[in-house]
């Protein structure tokens, strides 16, 4: 059975940075695409950012984009997500999936979740 495990959410002040790791069991996150999400209570779960098996494939929600990168680390069979700059509004839970097929932004196109790491930023 896969199992994510995210990592990495903490509490930081605003303009500070976290950065993100997705871990994997039984498989290689190499050989997959990869996502990353964030959820805050009530809403719908919100594309991040995306990385192709080609690491230079990196979609990123707009909001994020020249503050978040995402990454890989094959050696360690990681996921990252460096937060820079980091915003009250990018308050939420953070989830890593792999990606199977279908548009990248839809949560849909992803499964095998992790369970979420939290983050959150004070002003």
């Amino acid at each position: 059975q896969v199992q994510m495990v995210d990592s990495g959410g903490g509490l930081v002040q605003a303009g500070g940075s976290l950065r993100l790791s997705c871990a994997a069991s039984t498989l290689t996150l190499s050989s997959y695409a990869m996502g990353w999400f964030r959820q805050v209570s009530g809403k719908e779960r919100e594309f991040v950012a995306h990385i192709g098996v080609n690491p230079r494939i990196t979609p990123y929600l707009d909001s994020v984009k020249g503050r978040f990168t995402i990454s890989r680390d094959n050696a360690k069979n990681t996921v990252l997500l460096q937060m820079n700059d980091l915003k009250p509004e990018d308050t939420a839970t953070y989830y890593c999936a792999v990606y199977l097929r279908g548009p990248i932004r839809a949560s849909s196109s992803y499964h095998y979740w992790g369970q979420g790491t939290q983050v959150t930023v004070s002003s």
